[in-house]
């Protein structure tokens, strides 16, 4: 792009900003924005309060507005189990109770004893 060229769009954008600007001038509602803001400015500084402590009275749990939306909650990862028959010395490794072997060994020795033979 030509330098004439680069002077012209940054003119035409520096009027589009200026358009803009007088049109948020007029504007009544941010009249009464600034309005709102000096005379909070004014207030803060007759209490010699800071923003801090404005949003301290009035939001005294700040934690629940400001924490991060909770997503979806994680599981802690399972511990792999290490069970070892000991009439057989079959090893079955699992990370729930829902093991087919498992469940056979339970069925036969009885729940206590197969949690019994839990490796550590």
């Amino acid at each position: 792009m030509s330098r004439l060229a680069e002077f012209r769009a940054a003119e035409k954008a520096l009027q589009e900003q200026l358009a803009q600007l007088e049109s948020l001038k007029n504007d009544a509602g941010l009249k009464k924005e600034i309005e709102f803001e000096q005379k909070l400015q004014a207030l803060m500084n007759t209490y010699d309060k800071s923003l801090r402590d404005i949003i301290a009275i009035l939001d005294p749990n700040p934690s629940t507005a400001t924490a991060a939306p909770a997503g979806p909650k994680r599981r802690r990862a399972r511990v792999v189990k290490v069970y070892q028959n000991p009439h057989t010395g079959e090893l079955i490794e699992t990370k729930g109770g829902n093991h087919r072997g498992l469940k056979s060994w339970k069925e036969q020795y009885g729940a206590e004893t197969v949690d019994s033979w839990l490796r550590g």
